[in-house]
Order: structure tokens, then C-alpha cells, then sequence
């Protein structure tokens, strides 16, 4: 097997279970992967102040890969930022409003920002975003922006996404969940971010591990050879993807894979 030096892997759905938990197995070996040199990183659509605060013990250790690529950080020093212009930002906020039965968050660098008051938005949101605030007006806010974000009431491959199709050659839309679509600048993706960690940390493609679950890690999953798709994947990622994990998100089918390919991280 070829050597692997880096491992990226998408949060919900892949390494998170459905109740949103990384498995107790995980920091264990995360712990030992690092003694051997393996780079870990936390590929997410969620806030890098959600991520920091989930790895909050290992967070020194590993490259938070946030807002669907939009921000790197490590050890609290920003690797990369691809933000959208102001103006961009405001024309995509007009055209979100036009969806029916959605919210719009639009993602700063500082915080998260929403006009709604809608309570099952918020207690699904503040999973993802720990920094949030209502605002009057998203088109007024004066912040770096990442990307502007529809949770979509119905199911956004079906709802949302159409509004936005005809964006693609201007943006990157990514369906990012059930309820999720993310709008971000056209290189702006994990897949980008993830090369660019190669090239500062010196990781070839073929020494690159990957796990993915959803349409937005199609190009996360194109960015190294070792491309799992989770058992419990949508149909797209499994078929780009080289191989299909044993165990699903709820079975610990992440870590379960890599005690596959570790020796050391078998169970004795």
C-alpha cells in the first residue's frame, strides 16, 4: 500500500455520527497517527469556531479545513482565505430571498449572521455556526465573507439548488446536505483547500487519504488517491470515489477503515 502522510475527512455524516458525536475510538487513534506523522484534516462546511471547539483537545495537532474551503487555519494561523467581494455577497442574498421556504446565514470571518427568527432554523444552525447573530439586514453587515448559505426548509438538491444552477459558472453551489446549500467563489472548495495544505506541507496526491459523504466533497474526494466514499454516502461521491467503507457514519466507519490500513491501530 502506498504510504499516507495526510488524512482529510469530512465531519457530518462521515466522521460525526447522526447525533453529531465523534466516536470515543477516534482521539485514541488520532493520537497515534500523529506519533507517526500523519497530518489530520477536519474538512467541514461548518464554522471554524464550531471546529475549534470540537477538537478542542487535539486542536494544536490537526488543520481545520472550514466553511467548505473558504478558511484553513493551523495552529491559529490562517493558511488560506477565499472570500467573496461585498457586492457579490449582497447580489446573492438578494436572489436567496427569492427561495421559498428557506433561511439565509451569511457566513463572515467574524460570525454568522441571519435575518430570521425561525426556532427550529436556529436550533439546527447553532450546531454548525457558535458564532451567530440576528441582524436587520444581511446586506448591511460589513464583514470578510465566505460564502452565503440557504437552509432550506424542504430539501435543498430539489428546492434551493435549481434557484441557483444557472450560477454555476460564476460561483461554486454546492449541496452541502438535506437542508444545506452553500454558495461560495467558483475556486472556492475543499478539494482547493486541500491542495493547497499539500503544497505547504509537502503531501503528494497518492500520499492522500480521504473520507466523504455528500455533494459538497465531490472535489475533496478527487484531491488524493485514497478516496473512501461512507457506506452511507450519496450515490455521486460513491461513484467517484475508489473505495466504499465497510461501516457506515454510525458504526464508526471512519475510524474502523483507517485500523484497516494502520497495523498500529488495530485493536490488540
Amino acid at each position: 500500500m502506498k504510504t499516507i502522510k495526510l488524512i482529510a475527512t469530512d465531519l457530518d455524516g462521515t466522521l460525526l455520527d447522526d447525533n453529531k458525536n465523534i466516536h470515543e475510538s477516534f482521539w485514541d487513534a488520532h493520537e497515534k497517527l500523529t506519533l507517526m506523522g500523519v497530518l489530520f484534516v477536519a474538512a467541514s462546511g461548518r464554522q471554524y469556531y464550531t471546529l475549534e471547539k470540537q477538537f478542542e483537545r487535539i486542536k494544536d495537532n490537526i488543520i481545520i479545513l472550514a466553511e467548505n474551503g473558504t478558511m484553513v487555519m493551523h495552529r491559529n494561523k490562517e493558511l488560506l482565505t477565499n472570500a467573496l467581494p461585498l457586492e457579490t455577497a449582497r447580489e446573492l442574498i438578494v436572489k436567496a430571498r427569492e427561495v421559498p421556504d428557506t433561511d439565509v446565514i451569511l457566513c463572515g470571518k467574524s460570525s454568522a449572521f441571519v435575518e430570521s427568527s425561525n426556532e427550529n432554523f436556529w436550533k439546527d444552525a447553532a450546531l454548525y455556526y457558535s458564532r451567530l447573530q440576528k441582524v436587520d439586514d444581511l446586506c448591511k453587515i460589513e464583514d470578510t465573507i465566505l460564502k452565503v448559505t440557504l437552509w432550506d426548509h424542504k430539501k435543498a438538491e430539489e428546492n434551493s439548488y435549481p434557484y441557483f444552477k444557472s450560477y454555476e459558472d460564476r460561483f461554486k453551489v454546492a449541496v452541502a446536505g438535506e437542508v444545506w446549500l452553500d454558495i461560495t467563489n467558483k475556486t472556492a472548495n475543499k478539494g482547493h483547500a486541500l491542495q493547497k495544505i499539500q503544497e505547504l506541507f509537502g503531501v503528494s496526491f497518492e500520499e492522500t487519504l480521504l473520507f466523504g459523504d455528500y455533494l459538497n466533497d465531490i472535489d475533496l474526494m478527487t484531491a488524493g488517491w485514497h478516496s473512501y466514499a461512507m457506506k452511507n454516502a450519496h450515490p455521486k461521491i460513491k461513484d467517484l470515489s475508489r473505495f466504499i467503507t465497510r461501516f457506515d457514519n454510525n458504526n464508526n466507519g471512519v475510524v474502523e477503515t483507517l485500523r484497516e490500513l494502520f497495523e498500529d491501530l488495530q485493536q490488540n
